[in-house]
Order: C-alpha cells, then sequence, then structure tokens
C-alpha cells in the first residue's frame, strides 16, 4: 500500500456486520462482510447473541488489515453505524443476562399502549422523539421489568449491541446521543436522560451508559483488541451513530429538500433538519446526527420482506423456472409485473406484513388485498405488492413533508435500487425525481464522513457531496402518475379503515392459532 490514510466505516446491522474501507476522498478500497444469525424461536422473539456480533466487528476490521497489507499507522480511525432498539441486560460482572433483544422482537407488545394510556406516553415521546412502539428499549424495559422482574432485578446495566462492543473494545460504557435517543429514554432538547421516561423504564442513570456526541473521539483502546484488529493501540474509535441517520449522511441527503429513502428488508423515510422536531400525531421519529443536523422520518417494517412472501408463498413455478434456466427469480417477477398497468387494475396491497411501524406504529397491522376479482392475475398480485410498499413509504413522505418541508429529490437505496421497475414506480407514485447514489454502502460512507469531521479531516459534513456518485436517474411519468393520484387516497383512506380492526383480528389470529398474545 502507499502511504495514503483510511479511514474504516464499520457497520453493526441486523443480520451481519460489515466494515468498509474509505480513503480520505471517500473512495472505497475494500468491503469486508460477516453474516451472523437471528434467533427465532417463536413468532414474537427475534435476539442474537452479542458475542457472535462482536466477533464479526474483529474479524471484519482484521480483513480489510490483512486484505490491504495496511500498515496500521495508515488507519485514521475507525467509525462505527449500528442498527437502532436493541437491548442487552448486563450483571454487575459486566456479563450479558440476555441476547441482544433486536427492534424486530415483539414480546413487549401491549405495553406501548399502556404507556400511552396510563404512563402520560405522549409527552414522553415529544420530548424523546421516540414513537411508542415494541421495537423501543423503552417499551422492553417496561415489559421486562413488570413480566421478568427476576430478570431486570438482576441487571446492574441496560445496553444496546454497540454499547457492547465499544466496552469490549475500550472497556468503558459509551452511548452517543443517535443510540441513546433511539432508546426513547434521551431528552431531545436537554440531551440527557429524560427523568420521567427512566421512571416508567425502572432505570436510573447509572445503570446506563455514558452519553456522548456522534462525534466524540474515544481513545484507549486495549492492546489485545488492537492485536486482534491489527491496529495501533493508539487508533482513535469515533463514537458514530445509528445506521439510518448515517445512510442519510451517506447519500447526501442532509440538505433542504433532498430526502432519503431506503428500502431493503424493512424501509424508511428520511430527511434532516436543523432543530429537533417531533409529530403530534406520532407517526414521525427524530435522532440526532450532530447538534446542528437532527434526522426526522419514518422506518416501516414492511419493505423487500413483502415480496419475499410472494417468492416463498406465491412463486412456485417461477423459482423452478427460474432455477432451470439460472435467471434470479426476482427479476422474473419484475417481469410479471411489468405486463400490468399502473394501478394494477384497481388491486390495493396493504404490505402490513409484520406489523407496522411508520406511519401506524400498531404491532397489530395486518397485510391484506383489496379489490380482488376475477380478472386479476398473479401478475397483478405481484405488482400490487410492489405498489403497495412505495404507497405505504409515501404516507410516511407525506408525514414528513408536514415538518421538513416540500421534497424536491429523492436519494433512494436499498435492494430494491437494482430493480428499473420499482424505481421508475418510486417515481410516479411520489411524484418526485428519484436518484440512485453511487456508493450502496451508505451507512459505512456516512460512518466515515463522520469519522473524517469528527477529526478534522473535512470541513464539515457536506464532504459527502464530492463522494458519491449517481448511477440511475428517473422523473415521474405524467401519464402514471395521473393513475397513481386517482389510487393514493383510496390506498390512504383504507389504510384508517382496515386500522380499526386491526386488534380485533390479531386477537382473532392469536385464539386461533392457539398462541396466547405476547
Amino acid at each position: 500500500m502507499t502511504n495514503q490514510n483510511y479511514i474504516i466505516g464499520v457497520d453493526i446491522g441486523t443480520t451481519s456486520t460489515k466494515s468498509v474501507l474509505f480513503t480520505e476522498a471517500g473512495q472505497v478500497v475494500g468491503k469486508a462482510l460477516v453474516t451472523y444469525p437471528l434467533y427465532t424461536p417463536n413468532i414474537a422473539t427475534a435476539e442474537q447473541d452479542p458475542e457472535e456480533i462482536f466477533a464479526a466487528v474483529v474479524k471484519t476490521v482484521r480483513g480489510l488489515v490483512d486484505t490491504h497489507a495496511l500498515d496500521p499507522a495508515q488507519v485514521l480511525g475507525l467509525c462505527f453505524s449500528s442498527a437502532m432498539h436493541s437491548l442487552i441486560l448486563v450483571d454487575a460482572n459486566d456479563q450479558p443476562l440476555t441476547r441482544s433483544i433486536t427492534w424486530a422482537d415483539n414480546r413487549s407488545a401491549g405495553w406501548e399502549k399502556r404507556i400511552k394510556t396510563e404512563m402520560n406516553g405522549h409527552a414522553v415521546y415529544r420530548r424523546t422523539g421516540m414513537p411508542l412502539h415494541p421495537m423501543s428499549p423503552l417499551v422492553k424495559l417496561t415489559w421486562l421489568r413488570h413480566e421478568q422482574p427476576e430478570l431486570f432485578q438482576q441487571a446492574a446495566r441496560f445496553i444496546s449491541i454497540k454499547e457492547f462492543v465499544f466496552y469490549r473494545l475500550l472497556g468503558r460504557y459509551v452511548v452517543d446521543h443517535s443510540i441513546a435517543t433511539a432508546m426513547g429514554l434521551l431528552n431531545l432538547e436537554t440531551l440527557d436522560w429524560d427523568a420521567e421516561a427512566l421512571a416508567i423504564a425502572g432505570v436510573v442513570p447509572s445503570s446506563l451508559s455514558e452519553l456522548v456526541p456522534t462525534t466524540a473521539v474515544l481513545t484507549g483502546l486495549k492492546p489485545v483488541m488492537a492485536g486482534s484488529m491489527g491496529l495501533r493501540v493508539e487508533t482513535p474509535l469515533i463514537a458514530g451513530a445509528s445506521d439510518g441517520v448515517l445512510s442519510n449522511l451517506g447519500v447526501g441527503a442532509v440538505t433542504p429538500g433532498r430526502v432519503a429513502v431506503t428500502v431493503g428488508t424493512s424501509g424508511a423515510v428520511r430527511a434532516v433538519v436543523n432543530r429537533p422536531i417531533t409529530d403530534p400525531r406520532e407517526r414521525l421519529f427524530c435522532y440526532p446526527l450532530t447538534e446542528h443536523h437532527w434526522v426526522i422520518g419514518g422506518a416501516v417494517n414492511n419493505g423487500g420482506i413483502a415480496l419475499r412472501w410472494v417468492r416463498d408463498q406465491l412463486a412456485d413455478a417461477e423459482v423452478a423456472t427460474a432455477k432451470r434456466l439460472g435467471q434470479d427469480v426476482y427479476s422474473l417477477l419484475m417481469t410479471m409485473a411489468e405486463t400490468v398497468p399502473p394501478g394494477s387494475e384497481g388491486l390495493l396491497f396493504h404490505p402490513y406484513l409484520m406489523g407496522e411501524r411508520s406511519p401506524l406504529w400498531n404491532a397489530n397491522a395486518r397485510a391484506s388485498f383489496f379489490g380482488l376479482s376475477v380478472k386479476h392475475t398473479k401478475s397483478h398480485l405481484v405488482r400490487s405488492v410492489l405498489e403497495g410498499i412505495v404507497y405505504n413509504l409515501y404516507l410516511v413522505l407525506k408525514a414528513l413533508e408536514d415538518f421538513a418541508g416540500p421534497a424536491t429529490l429523492i436519494q433512494a437505496t436499498g435492494g430494491f435500487a437494482e430493480a428499473a421497475l420499482w424505481r421508475q414506480m418510486m417515481a410516479d407514485i411520489f411524484d418526485r425525481e428519484v436518484t440512485i447514489p453511487e456508493h450502496y454502502e451508505s451507512s459505512c460512507l456516512g460512518a466515515a464522513v463522520l469519522g473524517l469531521y469528527a477529526l478534522g479531516r473535512v470541513p464539515s459534513l457536506d464532504a459527502v457531496t464530492t463522494m458519491i456518485g449517481e448511477t440511475y436517474r428517473h422523473l415521474p411519468i405524467p401519464a402514471n402518475v395521473t393513475v397513481y393520484q386517482k389510487v393514493l387516497p383510496v390506498f390512504e383512506h383504507l389504510t384508517g379503515v382496515f386500522e380499526r380492526e386491526y386488534d380485533a383480528i390479531a386477537a382473532l389470529q392469536a385464539e386461533l392459532s392457539n398462541i396466547a398474545l405476547p
């Protein structure tokens, strides 16, 4: 390698950890990925093994150092992105009492309603910016406190997976403002723990980690950890932020009018404002990126997971054909959808296969096809699923624009971006220009840029605009926009109608399945 300096962006995700090596100019030099399982012994539980995730962090960083023959002195630092809403209970000897309870875990369902109705929950949301939902650590803590008191009382600390990694690397419990906000426990105005939220959860500040800015430069890497990763003890770790806010930074959506939309297994719509904002209707979250950059938006549970459901449940013939021809089954499904006109001839799909976060924040939400008739084919079903995912994202965008102003450009990322049909569909349904940034590793790039800023290597976060290219650009097709503008009000109206019945159908499903509600 040359004498060039590098920075490593580490993204601790739900199913994998990815580390990406960047130059100071934001060019990708190399990447390393390690996957790990999500443990789901029943429909409500979704956990991970913290040790497996920590091992993945070490392995991916070491992989970059070895593969690219880095001199440890060339590594300016590591900056960390992480999935949000995880919770680990730790005992007085710093040993985990639980696995990492992820955002997808639904065992605390029901407690969000009690917090809203019995514990002044709306006021807590307005101060903390974290909507009440089973994914929120505030709700998880309340559930554990009341339903597993012996386990809860054994805990000396309550941390996220990111804090677990930092403790193993540094011997310190620290949490950045972004991850702390995603816990539902941080006051947005004071950037300190919210007393009422802590009282609801039954925790005290001493059982939580030290709060630090996302730009905090942490030193004191343990010698054994430095050796394991091939780094110097002096190598700084930058606290970083959550994957969502760093993805916004990584696609350059940090200025007015630019909105980031991510559609992977799940999805999100986010924009950056210059002060903390919360929604009286509780549709949106608000997380800090820096003291001058606040990311507001909504995350959805149901993105590509709905298309995967189509593949698994409706497309046996297409899966067999794809295997025989050596093709990608998703490409075949897209080809099928292209044979159907925009609007799927009046067939609507509400994509709530996994409950829903924004805009409903209702774990009992359920998916449905509406308008099905004998004229509709499998191809109609496929297209309506694709459209339903984007219709739901549009509802989030509509709520976002109430506070962030009109969106003029959509910066879209995620697995959906590989499909031209879906990209154009988003442009038509949103009636906005959609571009696909060249960098797909948006959270890692965002971490790298934040790290460079924290280390004083770039003057502002705007440096990211010189680092991202563009792969695709889609403008709305007027004829398609006209169709979708007729469909969207119907989809939104039905969302409200169906929402009144979700609790009842969820209870009926639980009864008929002989499964107790969590």
